[in-house]
């Protein structure tokens, strides 16, 4: 019988494993000397709230499930109810084919199939590399149709507080954006990062009530943005995206069903583009047939 997360890829290399389920391509656990650096979820268990999983071909919300590309109107299937939109692409609930897998590195692959919301070809790989530095994620996307494509692409990782709890935590976000949302949680427009939602130095998440996405990357020297989790007991989880991501989605996970998953975590959360990018166009990634787009992040405990 298989597991509700599909098939089981460990990873090894020192002191750091990792397990990816096939189901969604899924993070589901990943640890550095016993310490759990993501929320892990059980092997024979519905991720509770995206827990891991590659979001695709589009992040976030598309409010209605609706949008126009290419000449023509679309109709996505509503998995939000309670919002009326289409929440977090279509790849999450796929089983993803194992391509390779080694000791410390496993690739898997989707061709995603075409549907009557999303007529298009699209075959993504996700590539998971244990190295020295820490974890490091590889996506790439190609448009393998005739016909032009809407793309985008996130990451659903819930950051594990340790041994203590979010209230014990800080949280550092390198962007100099807010996305201003309305009551669906769509964009509505940006605004420069202040007060109590200025978190470009550390701040802490006590009785904090995040779903909130950050925009204008501040980058490195390398182009890296990066996000950090100081837990209570002083160690570090470390977040890295590279320039094709565009924004963070940040989410303290108060309203998540079930309750028992509410802040055991937060999601910091890679993403090319922010919500409703299939109607707006901001951020959107057109892929021409035969085109390829590759993002890639990583993290690592301190």
């Amino acid at each position: 019988m298989s597991p509700l997360s599909g098939t089981q890829v460990h990873l090894a290399r020192g002191a750091q494993t990792a397990t990816i389920a096939t189901v969604g391509a899924a993070l589901r656990t990943y640890s550095v000397g016993g310490s759990d650096v993501v929320v892990r979820f059980r092997e024979d268990e519905v991720a509770p709230a995206f827990h891991g999983k590659v979001l695709t071909p589009w992040p976030n919300r598309l409010a209605d499930g609706a949008y126009s590309f290419g000449g023509r109107d679309l109709q996505l299937a509503i998995s939000e109810p309670s919002r009326h939109t289409a929440l977090h692409g279509l790849s999450c609930w796929d089983d993803w084919a194992v391509a390779e897998a080694s000791a410390d590195a496993a690739t898997l692959v989707l061709d995603l199939p075409a549907s009557p919301g999303y007529p298009f070809s699209l075959r993504v790989s996700v590539a998971y590399a244990l190295t020295d530095d820490g974890l490091t994620i590889t996506t790439t996307a190609l448009n393998t149709g005739a016909t032009a494509l809407p793309y985008g692409v996130g990451y659903h990782p819930w950051i594990s507080p340790g041994t203590g709890s979010l209230d014990d935590c800080t949280l550092e976000v390198g962007a100099d954006s807010l996305v201003t949302v309305d009551d669906r949680l769509l964009p509505t427009g940006t605004t420069r990062v202040a007060g109590d939602m200025d978190y470009r130095e550390a701040r802490t998440l006590a009785g904090s009530d995040l779903d909130d996405a950050f925009a204008d990357p501040i980058r490195d020297a390398d182009g890296r943005s990066w996000a950090r989790l100081t837990r209570g007991d002083g160690s570090t989880v470390a977040i890295w995206m590279d320039g094709a991501a565009k924004a963070w989605q940040v989410c303290t996970g108060n309203h998540i069903s079930p309750a028992s998953a509410q802040r055991s975590g937060v999601a910091i959360e890679p993403m090319s583009c922010i919500a409703d990018a299939f109607r707006t166009g901001d951020m959107l990634v057109t892929l021409e047939p035969g085109e390829a787009h590759t993002l890639v992040w990583g993290m690592a405990l301190l």
